[in-house]
């Protein structure tokens, strides 16, 4: 009998991580042995954690929150993307050792191209300063995005946010508050929601999509929310509202894990099969 792939996910808290069952039921779909197992690991156990991981020959991994940052100091290499985001979210084990990619950045991209949305030439609005906000960034720019505005609620976040990306993406980016998110949404092809505000934990999630100038928006305008619970968000439903082209998060889900499920596999992943268990 074949070794079963052994695959996990490091986060903390893990157990809301919806990667298991979307790979378990790929490889159920192909008939790969496969294990895929969730790591609850507090941020000061994680590097004896990865190193028992690793010297015990796990296949590959995902991580979370709030480990993507500091993995990155715990592998072999980590890809030019990886590095220009500034996170790793999927680790693979190749002949020289552990690698760290992001697989946020194209599974972005993707969920947008499945949408019909283009990315090539659009004029884009990003809001937030983090590493969501950073993988969209590096993501849209790759796929030849014409020009990235970024809002923060203080603006010396966004223009940080730029600065540290100079030179790293070949796309014009811009610094600015989200106070003057007029200026900006009047002539954006797409807004993209990379900030936590929007997730069903926070109370002033409705706040947040209130204060956004939703109405200004071209009437062929996309909105993508990269928050996947819920799946629409307070943000999306007024862009829906307003007649926009509207993405959830689950896109972004799928793909990112789509790309994962490739490179832990060699087998191109079964994206129906993958959207399904998400779902469920």
């Amino acid at each position: 009998m074949t070794d079963p792939i052994r695959l996990g996910i490091f986060g903390f808290p893990v157990g809301h991580s919806k990667s298991p069952e979307m790979h378990r039921a790929a490889a159920r779909a192909l008939g790969i042995p496969l294990e895929y197992d969730r790591f609850e690991v507090a941020p000061a156990d994680l590097a004896a954690e990865v190193m028992r991981k690793h010297d015990e020959g796990i296949h590959g991994y995902n991580l979370t929150v709030p480990h993507k940052e500091t993995v990155m100091a715990l592998l072999d290499d980590v890809t030019p993307d990886a590095r220009a985001i500034g996170a790793v979210n999927t680790v693979v084990r190749t002949d020289d050792g552990y690698l760290g990619y992001n697989t946020d950045a194209q599974g972005l991209v993707k969920s947008l191209e499945e949408a019909g949305v283009g990315v090539a030439e659009a004029r884009a609005v990003v809001l937030g300063a983090g590493g969501a906000a950073r993988a969209a960034i590096v993501g849209l720019a790759e796929a030849g995005a014409g020009e990235i505005v970024v809002l923060a609620r203080r603006p010396e976040q966004s223009e940080a946010l730029v600065e540290s990306l100079a030179g790293q993406v070949e796309c014009t980016i811009e610094a600015a508050s989200l106070s003057e998110a007029d200026w900006h949404f009047d002539s954006a092809t797409l807004v993209v929601q990379a900030t936590s505000a929007t997730l069903e934990s926070n109370p002033r999630a409705d706040e947040f999509a209130a204060m956004l100038p939703i109405g200004a928006l071209p009437p062929d305008a996309a909105v993508v929310d990269m928050v996947y619970k819920p799946l629409k968000t307070p943000v999306l439903a007024r862009a829906e509202a307003h007649g926009l082209k509207i993405v959830d998060g689950l896109g972004m889900l799928l793909h990112q894990g789509a790309i994962a499920f490739e490179m832990w596999t060699g087998s191109a992943p079964p994206i129906g099969v993958m959207r399904e268990a998400l779902r469920s």
